[in-house]
């Protein structure tokens, strides 16, 4: 079966770091677009950062932009995000997801893949 997996989660201080890591299994993941999003307690999922199937194309919204970077490994088969200088506004369940469509690899909606979802919080 095709799946993803967060992993990396945990509990940060503030201003600290942490890099997430999406792993696919039974795929490439190199063949797809991959786009990290995440759902704060009672907010709605957003997506944050998308990163093409090449690895030349990387996105990310206002509130991220310059705090956090993405990547991928085709060898290991994962893309990572790596996030810096957390806030606790950065609290939330991270998820990444696929998509063949890369113009769409911020939309919740579209994603087809998805993996369970990995929850950062960002606390003193």
């Amino acid at each position: 079966q095709r799946q993803l997996v967060e992993t990396g989660g945990g509990l940060v201080q503030p201003g600290g770091s942490v890099t997430l890591t999406c792993a696919g299994t039974g795929f490439a993941l190199g063949d797809y677009h991959v786009g990290w999003f995440r759902q704060a307690p009672g907010m709605e999922r957003e997506g944050i950062s998308c990163i093409s199937a090449t690895g030349t194309q990387t996105k990310f919204v206002d509130s991220v932009k310059g705090r956090f970077a993405i990547s991928r490994d085709d060898a290991k088969n994962t893309v990572n995000l790596e996030m810096s200088q957390l806030k606790p506004d950065d609290t939330a369940v991270y998820y990444c997801a696929s998509i063949n469509m890369l113009s769409k690899c911020l939309s919740p909606s579209d994603m087809k893949i998805w993996g369970k979802g990995t929850l950062v919080a960002v606390s003193s």
